[in-house]
């Protein structure tokens, strides 16, 4: 089906941050009454923009405001990342949870940038931000050798 996008629906990442937004709610239900409303909320609210940011660009027409809606979707799961490790450190859940929520985020980042590959790749080469062909040694560098970043100190 060239040309046809999914529904948000039927795209996996999607549904498994749906999931994992569902299970930091539950999480955050024992928390102390004063983080409830703070760190609870904050985590609650960017587990959901995860997804949501998703849900709000799919039916986009413009394949440009999709990859921001993936852009987006990957910070808010980045934020929710943070809020949980600030719930481990003032010891709300055990590092086992935490590690096991970041590493599901981190699966789900992995998975968005594989949608944003493949979102630029419907747009013309000429047009593209990122030359999606490149290696990523390129970018990162090898120890010893310079960063390749332009403006960045030497690793």
């Amino acid at each position: 089906m060239e040309g046809k996008f999914l529904e948000v629906e039927d795209l996996e990442v999607y549904r498994k941050l749906c999931q994992l937004h569902i299970e930091v709610c539950e999480l955050t239900y024992s928390w102390p009454k004063e983080e409830k409303y703070e760190l609870g909320g904050q985590v609650r609210r960017s587990s959901n923009s995860s997804p949501a940011q998703l849900a709000e660009k799919n039916d986009d027409r413009h394949v440009r405001n999709k990859i921001e809606g993936v852009n987006l979707s990957r910070g808010e799961a980045g934020e929710t990342i943070h809020h949980l490790y600030m719930s481990m450190l003032k010891r709300y859940i055990p590092e086992e949870k935490y590690l096991s929520f970041k590493s599901r985020y981190k699966e789900c980042i992995r998975m968005l940038n594989g949608l944003e590959k493949s979102l630029e790749n419907k747009i013309p080469p000429k047009d593209r931000v990122w030359k999606t062909s490149e290696a990523t040694e390129d970018y990162l560098g090898t120890a010893g050798k310079s960063s390749q970043i332009p403006g960045w100190p030497d690793t």
